[in-house]
């Protein structure tokens, strides 16, 4: 592999505000969030130099960057901030150029070392204000998370949450279609018939077109998310209130189904309880925390 398939692109890119320190971010092809190098100094108030007047650099270790290289810090700066500290991330930014950056935990854990100096006596006058500005910092990290910040920053949450719903919908949607199985139970008709006055089963052995309305709200609706909506993007209508399969041949067996059979358990349970549709309904809606709202009689249309 060459030098130049290992530099990653930048995909999203903000500006992370943390107290009043305006820092330049981004997220990287491979998710890693990165604050680029100029912004760790801005964000220390810090001079491209790195150094404050009277500090001394270390001089036996010279990997570490000029912003903390001060020899009364070395004694904190172990483990995770220092394998931040001497592998920066070369990236490539949205103008094509190479830059440099560091991993986004380095900021709190920057402000750590700072304050477990001062606590301990040590620092010098000049780097009392660091401590003040990682004071300011934490306070800011302590609302949200860097890695959330970050995101929000360079707009890559909306990337995540795709992300997740995908992931959320492998679980519950199959990649193949699923041979028909009864899935709902003749209890979930017999008491909807039973609710609505309908006899059942009736005479041509049809049910009202309103059933799948029905489905739809007091099941279908109440799967994960996005989940009806791959269904019905899986299976789409192939003539008004008709579809080539069944929603329930697109769910996992494993998860996807499970789901379905637990929830219409509950649901028959809520209706085997109601002595009339409309008790049904205010059960229903407390039950599931669905806000009431008055219904139409949509039977005219069935």
């Amino acid at each position: 592999m060459t030098e130049e398939s290992k530099i990653l692109k930048a995909t999203h890119f903000g500006k992370l505000n943390l107290g009043e320190k305006e820092l330049t971010c981004a997220v990287l092809e491979d998710g890693s969030r990165i604050i680029s190098r100029n912004a760790i100094f801005r964000a220390f108030g810090r001079t491209k130099r790195g150094r404050k007047k009277g500090e001394v650099r270390v001089a036996n270790m010279p990997e570490l960057p000029s912003f903390i290289d001060a020899n009364n810090l070395t004694q904190y700066i172990t483990g995770e901030i220092r394998e931040l500290l001497i592998n920066p991330v070369v990236y490539r930014a949205q103008n094509g150029r190479e830059v440099e950056g560091y991993k986004a935990q380095i900021i709190p854990l920057m402000c750590d070392v700072y304050l477990s100096a001062r606590m301990d006596k040590v620092l010098t006058k000049q780097q009392e204000n660091l401590a003040i500005v990682s004071e300011i910092l934490v306070r800011s990290l302590s609302k949200l998370g860097i890695v959330a910040l970050v995101d929000e920053a360079t707009g890559y949450q909306a990337e995540r949450d795709k992300d997740e719903l995908q992931r959320l919908l492998s679980k519950y949607i199959s990649k193949e279609l699923l041979p028909w199985v009864k899935r709902f139970p003749d209890e979930f008709y017999q008491e909807m018939f039973r609710l609505r006055g309908w006899d059942y089963p009736t005479v041509s052995g049809q049910r009202p077109g309103i059933v799948g309305h029905y489905t739809n709200q007091f099941v279908y609706d109440h799967l994960p998310p996005g989940v009806k909506e791959e269904l019905q993007k899986n299976n789409p209508s192939v003539a008004p209130g008709k579809r080539k399969y069944k929603h329930h041949q697109f769910l996992t067996d494993d998860i996807g189904n499970v789901h379905l059979e637990k929830h219409l358990l509950k649901v028959i349970t809520l209706m085997q309880a109601s002595e009339t549709w409309s008790e049904f309904l205010k059960k229903f809606n407390r039950v599931f925390g669905v806000v009431e709202q008055i219904e139409l009689d949509l039977e005219q249309d069935a």
